[in-house]
């Protein structure tokens, strides 16, 4: 598991995949996401500028984010 700390109120769904280090590069990212092979909190979502906020869990992969405010790091 994963915990990934917004630096903003939000990073969209292909951002985050990036970011996190589960995709290599934006455009992996973007067909992966189109495909359905990503879930946003338990559904499977295809919009990759889909916003993800604080306590948003995406699973990919086998692997799954936890999404929380950089102000919750402890």
């Amino acid at each position: 598991m994963i915990t990934f700390y917004l630096k903003d109120d939000f990073i969209k769904l292909g951002q985050l995949l990036k970011a996190s280090g589960l995709c290599e590069s934006g455009v992996d990212a973007k067909y992966d996401i189109i495909n359905g092979e990503v879930k946003v909190n338990g559904e499977v979502d295809e919009r990759r500028g889909r916003k993800i906020t604080d306590g948003d869990v995406v699973e990919y992969k086998g692997e799954k984010v936890i999404v929380k405010k950089k102000g919750d790091a402890q």
